[in-house]
Order: C-alpha cells, then structure tokens, then sequence
C-alpha cells in the first residue's frame, strides 16, 4: 500500500506500508505490499510477553496487567501502577534494567518537568510496565533479578518458544529491544496470525480484555495509537521503528511501515480495515485525522498522509 504527503493539492512524497489481515491459522484474509515482511517485533509482541507473567503466579489487577502490555505514554496514572507492581514485589525502579527516558508523550514530559524532575528516569521509560511483571514473576518463582534481560533467563526461555507458537514462525534471530530485553525476528503474517490468536483464545483472554478496557493505559488518548485502540474493540499494540498490530473475533491485522513511522503505518492499517469493512461509520469519522494524518503549514492544516487510490 502506498500513501502520499499531499501538501497544497500536490504530491510532495510517498511512503510504503504493508499490511495483512489473517485468520487463527495464519491464512491471509487479505494483503496490500508485503505479507511477508521481515522485522523485529519489537513492542507489538507485549501482551504475549505479559502472558508468561502471569503464567509465572503474578497476581495483577486488569490496570496492572495492561500496563505491563503497554508501551505507556509516562502519565501519573502509568507510573503509579508500574511502581505498585514493584512494591508488591518488594522491589523499586533501580531494578528495572531499562534505561532513563523522558515520557514519550510530551504533554506527560511538562508535567514531570514542571513537578521540578530535571533527569529521565527508568520508570519514565514506556517499557517499564512489561519489565515491572518479569521483575515480579522473578520475585513469585525466586528467579535471578539482576540477569532478567538475558535471553537464557528462565522468563525469556518462557517468552520466546511463545512467540513461535502464537506466530507459527521462527524467531530468530534474537535482536536487542530498545529497553535491553529480547526482541525475536519474524513477519507481518505471523503478527496478524498471533493477534488473532490474542483475540480468541482463553490462554490471552485476561491481556486482551485489559487491553481493549484501558487504551489510554496501553498508550495515551493523545497518540494515535491510543486513539484507534479506544474505537477498535480489540487488543492493539504498537511497536518501535513503523509497527502495529491489531484483533478482534479471530481476526489478526499487523502492519509496518517502511519508513518506521507508526502514524504511517496506523493510517495503513485503518486503510485496510475500511475495506474490508470492519469500522463503524461512527468510528470512521472519529478516526479522520488518525487515517488521514494532517501535513501542516504556517501552523494549519494543509494537506494530508493519504493512501494513494488504485
């Protein structure tokens, strides 16, 4: 699928999207470029990380359990639960492992600048949910703490033949994540595939459900994410460098944008998903400028990142 920056009536640039739509088993409902596109999951595949938490004993509320699927935007609320599930495990943010980082939500970044915080910290770091369940999971099975990033670790040995399972493709090999954990390789197909999965099956029910109740904890009702989760009914995930994926009722869509910009790849998607009919008219028009991404000039509306029509 192609889209175009068009700015004052023009044709300034285009971008590649691929997208796929696939049932439970992995066959593929419908595909526009690349079905098979390589990448590193990244983030996208948090809910299943989630999973072998909970496996693991953590007891966690629906909250808890979404921000440890989440990649959170670093709001009170985000940080309050990360810190809430490291205190029940007797445990504090110096434990985490991911580095210090700034919310990625800006409007997050004032008020923690405006509290007088001058320093990232690691809590601050939208993967510090999914990190704050392992380090719990450590505590309930008396795992090393400090090694829970190694790809040996026996919570990373529980996460990664998953991720196999749910895809139906191999995963290796093994890239380094943003936050140091494991992130395995696969390809779109196998990320719908697992969506759908995440969509039906009893195994992911309590993610999914946490998912699909408290969007803004998954992202942020300010990022585009956030907001096409709010109206999808569905688990959706992004993902570093142009990823997102998305289920609802055995139906698995993932995309990737080229480029590696998520807001590219979510206008893709949202393509896709208006032709095959899945969106309400009602969510179509609250969505307008999620699937048609404004270009700006002199600080108003110009253009717009359209699919081009073919």
């Amino acid at each position: 699928m192609r889209l175009a920056t068009i700015r004052s009536g023009e044709i300034e640039s285009t971008h590649d999207v691929s997208v796929v739509a696939t049932d439970t088993t992995g066959r593929v409902i419908a595909a526009w470029g690349d079905a098979e596109l390589t990448f590193f999951y990244r983030s996208a595949i948090k809910p299943f990380q989630a999973t072998a938490t909970i496996e693991a004993g953590v007891d966690l509320s629906a909250e808890q359990l979404a921000v440890t699927c989440s990649s959170h935007a670093g709001y009170p609320i985000h940080r309050a639960l990360v810190q809430s599930i490291l205190d029940d495990a007797g445990l504090s943010g110096d434990d985490l492992q991911c580095p210090p980082l700034w919310p990625r939500d800006s409007q997050a970044k004032d008020l923690l600048v405006a509290a007088g915080y001058r320093q990232p910290q690691p809590i601050f770091n939208n993967c510090s949910g999914k990190h704050s369940g392992w380090l719990a999971a450590c505590a309930v099975q008396g795992w090393p703490i400090g090694s829970h990033l190694d790809p040996d670790h026996p919570i990373q040995q529980r996460i990664l033949p998953l991720i196999k399972e749910v895809t139906g493709v191999n995963t290796e090999p093994i890239g380094v994540d943003g936050c140091g954990a494991p992130t395995p390789r696969g390809n779109l197909t196998g990320l719908a595939r697992a969506f759908g999965i995440l969509s039906t099956e009893s195994r992911f029910a309590a993610p999914a459900l946490a998912m699909q109740r408290f969007p803004a904890l998954i992202s942020s009702n300010n990022l585009n994410e956030g907001r096409f989760a709010a109206w999808w009914g569905g688990p959706v995930k992004g993902g570093a460098e142009g990823v997102i994926a998305a289920g609802r009722h055995g139906i698995g869509l993932a995309a990737k944008s080229h480029e590696g910009d998520v807001d590219k790849a979510i206008s893709g998607m949202l393509e896709g998903i208006r032709r095959l009919g899945l969106l309400s008219t009602v969510a179509e028009s609250a969505l307008v400028d999620v699937a048609r991404v404004p270009v700006l000039g002199g600080g108003r509306q110009v253009g717009t990142i359209e699919p081009v029509k073919s």
